[in-house]
């Protein structure tokens, strides 16, 4: 992978006649030679032994048994690393309050209907979480997720007659280009991120007013197309929804106990066999529990049931997401440069173009959160909010667990911080309470992610 020539963040020290480098200052890391040099930065080579990106991290060993996996687990709570501990208590509590308050919230509809509005929150929350492991933020994700939806729907209408995949690639390679945009602008002219896209907020929620005007029937665009509207609103049916759950939990628990295996062998850190199979039951269960919710009929004058669509279709990001983030090289920079961008430069990692390529799949995951979101209401009119929108995927990503300070982010927090703002959104309107309330609650519970997250970090510095 080349860097850009021009870009300052990732040209080499200045070399001394002759074409040598010049020594070392004391101290200094030496950027490993030869054409293989972005293939040496792990998170093993951060900075100093037992910190990433030069936050100090608890000692974590290669674990023989149960108790000294749980000890290490514990261990690393004290030391700041909860995980997803907290935002899993505290969607636990929402969930028991909405349900003593109203018993409907637990029933099979409402539930289904739940995953099927957070679908969106979980989709932009991972939007987010790509530059907020850098550091970085984009403001404009909801609004260019607007305009994703708006070219694929006019694509997709009668007028061009395109095939809906084919609205479907283009809308998100719109998107990911207006991502990719925003990161050449903060790369090579060094601009806050937060100023650019704040910036591209505001020219995207022109280009959305201008193509609905234009397109649209009063400013309105319908979905005509009956497989984009059923992307949300369609559902497999309940024997498949029974294979794809068998297959995928096999798929899980293969891969686990074999990765797992395969380090232990290794001498290198990974869970003893009966925490890897205590994995795989919680996931089996989780998928059990999905598919009777979703299998039960909810429909009160026709039949309807089996598992949506669009939870096959978030599972399947998250899954790609997951695989991109924790297997990849692309995803070891990631948190390399958002720990301690000048470490990972010096260890040779382009940060040029991993940032780019970070903003360009912001854009592109926020196109498909856009396309949901038409389908779900079966238009895409001049009145979406993008910026309550992005201000929701952010606060999903940051209750999750993601850290604004960069270096830390999971796409399952997306899906978990989603979950949370979904709940509240859904409970709430249970209960009849204006959106003023819901605005409120949703604000005290960033702020508690914020603060935790603020705390948490304190914690392992003074560790």
């Amino acid at each position: 992978m080349s860097t850009p020539p021009d870009d300052p963040t990732t040209t080499p020290a200045s070399r001394a006649p002759g074409g040598d480098a010049p020594p070392p200052a004391a101290g200094a890391r030496t950027p490993p030679p030869g054409p293989a040099e972005e293939e040496r930065l792990t998170i093993a080579e951060s900075p100093e032994p037992g910190r990433l990106g030069g936050i100090p991290m608890a000692p974590r060993t290669a674990t023989t048994g149960f108790g000294q996996y749980v000890t290490e687990w514990a261990k690393r709570i004290r030391y700041g690393e909860s995980g997803v501990l907290p935002v899993v208590a505290g969607l636990i509590l929402l969930v028991i309050i909405f349900q003593v308050q109203d018993s409907v919230f637990l029933s099979a509809g409402n539930l289904t209907n739940l995953l099927v509005q957070g679908s969106v929150f979980v989709m932009l929350g991972m939007a987010e979480v790509w530059v907020l492991i850098l550091g970085e933020i984009d403001l404009s994700a909801g609004y260019n997720a607007g305009v994703g939806a708006v070219i694929t729907a006019i694509l997709a209408s009668t007028q061009h007659n395109l095939p809906w995949w084919l609205a479907i690639i283009i809308g998100m390679l719109a998107t990911a280009a207006i991502g990719a945009v925003w990161g050449i602008l903060v790369i090579r002219l060094h601009l806050p991120s937060f100023v650019v896209t704040l910036a591209g907020l505001l020219g995207l929620e022109g280009v959305l007013l201008y193509l609905t005007n234009q397109y649209g029937n009063g400013g309105t665009i319908r979905i005509t197309s009956s497989v984009l509207n059923d992307l949300t609103n369609g559902n497999l049916s309940p024997t498949a929804g029974w294979i794809v759950a068998v297959v995928s939990v096999v798929l899980f628990g293969a891969l686990t106990i074999t990765r797992d295996g395969r380090r232990r062998g290794s001498g290198l850190v990974a869970p003893p066999l009966s925490i890897s199979i205590l994995k795989v039951v919680g996931v089996a269960a989780a998928a059990v529990a999905l598919v009777l919710v979703c299998n039960t009929n909810r429909g009160l004058l026709v039949p309807l049931e089996g598992v949506p669509y669009v939870v096959l279709i978030v599972a399947g990001f998250l899954v790609v997401y997951t695989f991109i983030l924790g297997r990849t090289r692309f995803g070891r920079y990631m948190y390399a440069i958002g720990g301690n961008a000048e470490a990972a430069r010096r260890g040779g990692v382009s940060l040029g173009w991993n940032r780019l390529w970070a903003f360009t799949l912001t854009g592109f995951t926020a196109g498909a959160a856009g396309i949901i979101y038409a389908s779900r209401l079966g238009s895409i009119s001049n009145n979406i909010d993008g910026g309550q929108l992005v201000l929701y995927a952010v606060a999903a990503a940051v209750i999750g667990g993601a850290s604004l300070f960069g270096g830390r982010g999971k796409m399952v927090h997306a899906l978990l911080g989603g979950l949370v703002i979904a709940t509240i959104y859904n409970g709430m309107g249970l209960l009849g309470l204006a959106a003023s309330y819901q605005y409120m609650v949703t604000a005290l519970v960033l702020l508690a992610a914020v603060t935790i997250d603020a705390l948490a970090r304190r914690g392992r510095i003074a560790s």
